[in-house]
This record gives C-alpha cells, structure tokens and sequence, in this order.
C-alpha cells in the first residue's frame, strides 16, 4: 500500500499546514496515489483518497467520533488505528455529516448554472476541474428517470458519485443534485427524500399537442368544456390584453391565440402547481423548481411562455427556472439545426419574459449547441442555466477509442446493430448510411466517429444498452471492461471533459 508512507508524512504535520500537505501529496502522487485535495483533517483523524490498482479507497487515518460509523478494515499504521473504506453509498453518507461541503445545496441567487450530468458515475472530478476557477455553480448529479432505468443506477448511487467527487477534489464553493425530467407525485418525493437540491418537471405528458391541429371550432368547442369561472378569470387577465414586460416590450393575447394556449398548456400548469404546492414547498429544505415545457412537439411561443410562468406565480409556485421548448431541433450530441436568426429573434424575447418574472431561462440538450452559445451567453447577460448529460459519456467513448480500440470497435458494432431500439427514448435525425464501415478504419482513426454527428448520435443514445448488456452467463459484455479502461486512463479522461466543457463555456461567454 503506497499510501501508508503518506500517513508517516501526517504524523509529523501539523492540520494547520493542509496546503503544504496538500501540495506534498501532489507533488509525489505516483509514490502515494493520494488525490492531494481530499486530504481533510477531523478531530484527531485525517481523511484522503487514495487510488489503488483496481479502484479508490477513503483512508481514515486515526480515530475521531465518527471512526466506527464507517464500513472497513480496521488496520493499525505507525501504532494508530486507520480505516481502509469502499466508496459506496453508506460511507457516502457518513463522509456527508463529517464535511458537511459535500452535501448538495440550492442555487438560487447564482447567476450561471450548469447541469453537467454524470452517467458513468466517474465524470464528476474531470466537471469540478473545469469549473473550479469559473464563476459557474455546477450541478453535478443530474439524472431522469429515463437516465436511471438505462444505467441501472439509482438518485442515491447518483448523488454518492458526486458527494466523494467533491470530497476527492475538495471542492467547497457548493453544487447542486438534479432530479431531471421528473414526471410523477412519487418520482419527485423519491429525489427529493434521497436528499436531491433541485427538481426539474417535465409536463409534457399534460401538454395537449393535438390543439394546434385543431380547425377553429375545434378550439372553441373544447375552450367551452372548461369551467365558466376559470375561464373568466383567465379571460380577464389576458383576453385582448397588451400586457407590458418591465423592458416596455409587448405581449399580445388575441382570442383564438388565447384560447390554444389555455388548451395546450393549462393542465400541465395545475399539474405543476399541484406538485409544488403539496410537495416541494413542503419540504424542509430550499429547494430549486424548474418547469420544463421542451420535451414536447409544441414550440414555446412568447406568449405561451409568458401565460404559463404568470399563472404558475399566480397559483404561488415559486420557479427558479424555466425550460421552453425552443424553435429549430436541440438534438441530443450534435449542434443547433434551425433558422439562427429566428432563434435569435425569439430567445431574446424569452429572456425578456423570464426577467420580468425573475427566474432563469434553462436551455435543455444543450450539449454542443456550439452556434447558439453566443447567442445564449450575450442574451441572457451571463444569467441562465443549461444542461449537458450525454456529452460526457462522448468524452468517455472517445478516451476508449483512443486506448482500447478493441473494446471500441465492438461497442461501435452493437451500438450501429441496436440503435432502433434506443430510438424510443431519444429522437435524433442519425442516417446508419452515412456512417463508415468501422472495418476499414485504421485503430489510430476510431476517434473520427466521435467528431461525425451521425456516429456521434448512435454512440450517444445507445449508452444505456451498452452498460446493461449480458452474456448467457449473466456477465456484463461492456461495463467492467468500460470502467477498467476509464480508471486506467483517468488524467486522460479528466482532460477530454475539460477541453471539451471549457469550449462551451468559453462560446457561452462565461
């Protein structure tokens, strides 16, 4: 065990001096394998990382109040009772009570906010690293149902992923937890008991899409299926009204317009307000709303936009921030499709609406939306949130691509093989014929397919079937052999997320 010479290191220094420690541990990482920033001091015990051949351990170094609540090997070093300790989920929460920073807090007053998703589980280091210098308050765990059931993780395996990435990289100015695209009573109350900061609703499933196929008496025939008083009460607020955004710009409620967004959107705002009202404001901590309208094939008109935010003050939902589904296509992993002009025409409006009201405007998919950043970060004046997931596990295919390229070329070929499949989560515009046959690509070249945004796509969507497939005998075909190439080329991983996260960040103007 290399790191036992670094405890012989500790007990001639004094807590007083961590930097020192700190730095003398980076200095000599090859000879001790402590991660120098996790070094901590508690009441008589030090506490690091320390990377071993096959995985990482927490050191507990010395006996404080909390030496017994973990689960380890109790050893003796230099006379003194040390704890050699898994990073599962109950050391997690241990680890949580003794340095309370790596617990998940609100970001509410934050200007910029980035959901930075980790589905590996090991990602989380390499985001911290980008944003560490950055005025950026980042959200670590962040994860939809649909993301869990792929990986077979749980909001608990999620949130202990991010809490020891923090403790390894003693990051103490804060990070969020994320339960994405929630859509039900009993998925929000699940992160929010698994100790999650924020909650993103996706109401998708109470938005009526069919309205704007309707013919104009079908509007008003199911515009009068809706409560008389409700509808004078919205009528009064917004019927012929040209309501002034504290900016002096104009929004206009013309009758038939009006009437289409109280059909589409309407339910999915008493939805919303049902769940915040009986759920979130109840619970015991602050905790971050997002409304998410962009998981639909209804873009987000500013009208739409301002009617949903309006009633959902109005019916005492207090929003952080607000998803719209925006005009053009946010696929997932690849660039912005649409009108640039139209899109810039349209999101400065957004961003006027959600200034009048307070909260952030939150840009979904938003990995690699490398044409818009500009726009975005220019807008919005340094003030949203956006959320990446999927970009990470990109960075991470590519490190295996570039390292393994066995183990790539046979992920590519089920990938290529079972995408139809994964087409029934993800939309996304990928042509199999425009990917080149994998056969006659040098290994020095199999990094190209993460630069192709049809391959990119593919690669991108398949992700959960590539982590949970099994043999006859029930052994993973792809996930140990994943972890192990990732952990052996850990700096390397750590680089790519930041080349590549850096670079939307430096577009985004941040």
């Amino acid at each position: 065990m290399k790191w036992e010479s670094f405890c012989s290191i500790l007990e001639k220094s004094n807590p007083e001096n961590l930097s020192y420690i700190r730095e003398d541990a980076k200095k000599h990482f090859e000879d001790y394998g402590v991660y120098p920033s996790s070094v901590n001091y508690n009441q008589g015990a030090w506490y690091f990382l320390v990377r071993e051949a096959t995985e990482k351990k927490l050191i507990i170094y010395g006996c404080d109040e909390y030496f017994d609540k973990f689960d380890g090997m109790t050893i003796s070093i230099n006379g003194k009772l040390t704890k050699v300790c898994s990073l599962n989920n109950e050391n997690c929460d241990v680890i949580r009570e003794v340095f309370p920073f790596t617990n998940p807090s609100s970001h509410k007053g934050k200007a910029i906010t980035i959901g930075l998703g980790d589905r590996l589980g090991i990602a989380s280091p390499g985001h911290i690293r980008t944003v560490a210098d950055k005025p950026v308050f980042p959200i670590l765990a962040q994860q939809s149902i649909r993301e869990l059931n792929l990986t077979g993780r749980t909001y608990r395996d999620v949130l202990s992923a991010a809490c020891w990435a923090v403790f390894q990289e003693g990051y103490t100015k804060g990070f969020g937890a994320d339960g994405d695209h929630l859509k039900t009573h009993e998925e929000v109350k699940m992160a929010l008991d698994n100790g999650f900061t924020m909650i993103t609703l996706d109401c998708s499933e109470h938005i009526d899409n069919k309205v704007t196929s309707y013919t104009k008496e079908q509007v008003e025939e199911k515009y009068l299926e809706i409560d008389q008083q409700e509808r004078k009460n919205l009528e009064s607020k917004y019927l012929n009204k040209e309501i002034k955004l504290k900016d002096g710009s104009v929004i206009n409620f013309e009758p038939e317009t009006f009437k289409e967004i109280v059909l589409i959107y309407l339910k999915a705002i008493k939805f919303a307000s049902e769940i915040y009202n009986n759920i979130i404001k109840t619970c015991e901590r602050q905790i971050d709303f997002e409304m998410s309208v962009d998981e639909t094939l209804t873009p987000t008109t500013p009208q739409a936009h301002y009617f949903v935010a309006s009633e959902l003050i109005t019916r005492g939902v207090e929003i952080t921030s607000l998803a719209p589904r925006f005009c053009g296509e946010f696929q997932k992993g690849i660039d912005y499709r649409g009108d640039i002009e139209q899109f810039t025409r349209e999101f400065e409006l957004h961003v006027k609406i959600s200034r009048h009201f307070g909260y952030k405007l939150s840009i979904h998919s938003g990995s690699d939306k490398f044409s818009v950043f500009p726009i975005i970060g220019e807008k919005t004046n340094g003030l949203f949130h956006i959320k990446t997931a999927g970009t990470n596990w990109l960075e991470a295919v590519r490190v295996i691509a570039a390292n393994n390229p066995t183990l790539y070329r046979r992920m590519h070929k089920f990938a290529i093989e079972h995408v139809d499949e994964a087409k029934k989560y993800y939309h996304v515009s990928a042509d199999l014929s425009n990917i080149p046959d994998i056969d006659n690509i040098k290994d020095e070249e199999l990094v190209h397919f993460l630069d192709q945004d049809d391959s990119r796509q593919v690669l991108h969507i398949t992700y959960g079937l590539i982590l949970t497939e099994k043999d006859e005998m029930g052994k993973s075909v792809f996930k140990d052999e994943i972890y192990s190439t990732l952990y052996a080329h850990e700096k390397e991983y750590y680089y790519a997320l930041i080349k590549h996260i850096n670079k939307h960040l430096h577009l985004l103007k941040v």
